[in-house]
């Protein structure tokens, strides 16, 4: 079974959470669940099911935020510009031309993108066990009164 795992050992990794023989990648790309690789992730376009139907995973953890949304603008952005540029610099072509090819192309490519990313992010978050930030205050504590002297 691959890395030299058994398939009970890598059905009780499954079962641990943040523990998944699944990609992360592969499994966000493909809008599935990030711990069983199975299910879906997605009850409609950006919306995220409650949890998974195969393995049970709730989906509660997940605060992907507008991080998605940020990596297609940089990413459709780059593409587009630049082939919007390259095209300008060879044929010259008038405006409206620019308008006929570039206003479908960010569409298809910011909505063609957006999905995928949100579920590589969910996947993300859970294969790392990301959580919210929270501070310390024990250790604040202890910086703050080893500092005086």
């Amino acid at each position: 079974m691959g890395r030299g795992r058994s398939g009970s050992a890598l059905r009780s990794a499954a079962t641990k959470p943040g523990s998944s023989p699944v990609s992360p990648y592969l499994a966000g790309l493909r809008c599935r669940c990030p711990r069983c690789g199975q299910g879906r992730l997605f009850a409609g376009y950006l919306d995220l099911a409650r949890r998974c139907d195969r393995c049970g995973l709730d989906y509660r953890f997940v605060d992907a935020g507008d991080g998605p949304a940020v990596f297609v603008i940089l990413i459709a952005g780059f593409l587009v510009v630049g082939l919007a540029v390259v095209v300008e610099f060879i044929w010259r072509p008038p405006y409206w031309v620019h308008a006929m090819l570039w206003i479908p192309a960010v569409l298809f490519v910011t909505l063609g993108m957006l999905r995928p990313l949100k579920g590589v992010l969910v996947a993300l978050q859970f294969h790392h066990k990301a959580a919210e930030g929270l501070i310390d205050k024990s250790v604040t504590r202890s910086k703050r009164s080893g500092s005086k002297r």
